[in-house]
Order: structure tokens, then C-alpha cells, then sequence
């Protein structure tokens, strides 16, 4: 999108050319010639389809004539009163990139705008310093690219931050044998060397806990599981890269029973028995381990009820996802008094 600023002694006019408009617009706003530099136009309708400005925008004004070009990047509206740059629009070039950058903040600002998103992707990674000296943050970075953000009201940003969590997953399998399958870490702090642990690791994106769950059981030992539910779940702060770490703790029933271990993450796996398992001294001293042993025992007795995975699909987003759940007190016989 480009500005095309023409200016007289009488009247302020903006055209407007816009990539997917084939027509010309020129929209006369009446702005005297001997008004301040930057004024606010009036608000229009300037757009095919019926999109309009919604606050106005400004336009350089000057005493003698001028014709000038202000470029605007490519950018669609967020749910939350901003803006999102659409990055394969981004010019090529670090000048190109600061002018256009610097025409459309001060063109979101006039039009009320409040959080603007940029992504820059790897091949563009010399225009991060640009959208920096220009006021953007940082917000997150993946591979291939990173995401910068700038609010534009006055006051702190109220934008979300980036994900603040890590979630892992812990999976207590018990057989027939009342044997809990364990393993021994390959690689890991000194304070847990040696000792057998159940399978536990970080769920992948887009993964659910239920198929993270069963996933770690059969990298770590080769058994095939099944999930059964959630039984409690660890929450803890600044742990890996300063970062919170939610645990869910799930039990899993055993489909198949020859361990085949992942050599480059496990030194050992075995099925232990229960009193083994829980008389090590790290299990014994530990007061969380020993609170999620108790309960995982207990579920396994059907003395205790966890969580399971319902699929539900939600008019709020439109989207499918699991629900962890509880019987209801119906369910499980216990009726309150009416």
C-alpha cells in the first residue's frame, strides 16, 4: 500500500494505491494549507468492499507544494485491535524495510491500533536490527524465525507473553505381576544418578499428554501401552531456561512386555517389583515421588480415579481437544444430600 501526498495552498489530498486494487482513489479531505505538519484527516471509506479507516490518518502538510511516497506494509487486523505484518511482503532491503517500517507505526497509532506482530523469517534475519533500533522486542524465536513485537499505546504492553511453560510427562506402568516398569537415566544430574525412575519426558508440539504418555514408554523401553488417566500433576517455577514446568503424572496399562531400550538416552529398563521399586532410599526420602508413587499404587487397586481424555469440540475456538476428566459423584455412587 502507498501514500501519494500531494499538497497546495488550499486543499490536502491522498490518493491511495493499493496492490490488489487495479483503481486509483483520490479522497479530498479539506485540510487547510495553513495547518500544522501532521493533522488528522477525516475518516472515510477509501477501501473496495467497504473497509474504512476507523480513526483517520495523517498526512504531511506543508506550505509549498509537494508530492512524496509513503509506503505501508502489507498487514491484516489481529482479534485484539492490532495488527499482524504479513511477512512475505517485508521489503528486501534494511532502508526500504526502516522507512516502511516507521510510515506504518505511525500510521497504526492514528488508526488506533495496539499491538503490532512481526515475524522475520532466517533469510531475513538483517532486518531484526532495523525493527530493534525502531522499538520492537523481542518475543519469541523457533527455528526459522523469530517474532518481534511493538505496542503502541502509551502505558506497558498488555500483549501475551511467550509460552511460559515447558509440560512433561511422567508414566507409571504397572503389570499383571504387580511390577512397575522403571528405567535408569543415561544422561542426567548427579542427584538422580542411578536410580530407577518410571519413563518420563517433554511432550512434542502438537502432541497430546496421553500420546506423549505412551510415546516416552515406547522410545525409553519399547513397550506398547495404553493410556488410562491423569492422577495428579507437579507444578513447578525457573526450571529449565528460567522457564515454569507442569509434570502430569499419568498410569498406562502394558500391551506388550519384552523391553527393548533406547541406548543413546537409557542406560536400563526393567519390570521391578513394587516393594523394590518403592524401598530406594531417593523414593523413601523424596516427598513428592512418595505422594506420586502412593497415588499411582492406589489407582492401580482402583482406589483412587484420575483424569481421562474426553474429545470435545468447542464452539469458542472451533477446535477439537481433549478434555481430562473425573467421574461425576452420580458415577461413582456419591450423591450429595438435597
Amino acid at each position: 500500500m502507498a501514500f501519494v501526498v500531494p499538497s497546495s495552498y488550499s486543499r490536502c489530498y491522498l490518493s491511495l494505491q493499493h496492490p490488489r486494487i487495479s483503481n486509483r482513489k483520490q479522497v479530498d479531505f479539506g485540510i487547510a494549507a495553513g495547518s500544522a505538519f501532521r493533522q488528522p484527516c477525516l475518516k472515510l471509506s477509501i477501501f473496495g468492499g467497504g473497509k474504512t479507516l476507523s480513526k483517520g490518518t495523517y498526512a504531511a502538510i506543508s506550505r509549498t507544494p509537494l508530492l512524496g511516497t509513503i509506503d505501508l506494509l502489507d498487514a491484516f487486523d489481529d482479534d485484539y485491535g492490532g495488527v499482524v505484518i504479513n511477512l512475505t511482503s517485508l521489503p528486501n532491503t534494511s532502508n526500504a524495510f526502516a522507512a516502511s517500517l516507521q510510515s506504518s507505526l505511525s500510521y497504526w497509532s492514528t488508526q488506533g491500533k495496539r499491538g503490532v506482530w512481526l515475524k522475520i523469517l532466517e533469510d531475513q534475519a538483517d532486518l531484526v536490527p532495523v525493527a530493534i533500533k525502531a522499538g520492537f522486542v523481542y518475543h519469541h524465536a523457533e527455528p526459522g524465525y523469530v517474532m518481534l513485537t511493538f505496542w503502541l499505546p502509551d502505558g506497558p504492553s498488555v500483549l501475551p507473553s511467550a509460552s511460559l511453560h515447558q509440560i512433561g510427562v511422567g508414566a507409571f506402568v504397572m503389570n499383571d505381576k504387580n511390577e512397575v516398569l522403571v528405567v535408569k537415566e543415561g544422561k542426567c544430574p548427579s542427584h538422580c544418578s542411578g536410580i530407577w525412575k518410571i519413563p518420563t519426558g517433554f511432550i512434542d508440539k502438537f502432541e497430546d499428554l496421553f500420546s506423549g504418555a505412551i510415546r516416552e514408554v515406547k522410545e525409553e523401553t519399547g513397550i506398547e501401552s495404553c493410556f488410562l488417566d491423569v492422577v495428579a500433576f507437579r507444578h513447578a517455577h525457573k526450571v529449565s531456561f528460567d522457564k515454569s514446568d507442569i509434570l502430569f503424572i499419568c498410569t498406562l496399562k502394558p500391551l506388550s512386555f519384552d523391553i527393548s531400550i533406547d541406548e543413546s538416552e537409557i542406560e536400563a529398563a526393567r519390570w521391578m517389583p513394587v516393594d523394590e521399586f518403592l524401598s530406594q532410599p531417593f523414593h523413601q526420602e523424596d516427598e513428592m515421588f512418595k505422594a506420586i508413587n502412593d497415588i499411582c499404587i492406589a489407582g492401580h487397586q482402583r482406589c483412587y480415579e484420575g483424569l481421562t481424555a474426553h474429545q470435545v469440540m468447542s464452539k469458542l475456538d472451533n477446535r477439537v481437544a481433549y478434555l481430562y476428566t473425573g467421574n461425576t459423584r452420580e458415577a461413582t455412587g456419591c450423591v450429595p444430600d438435597m
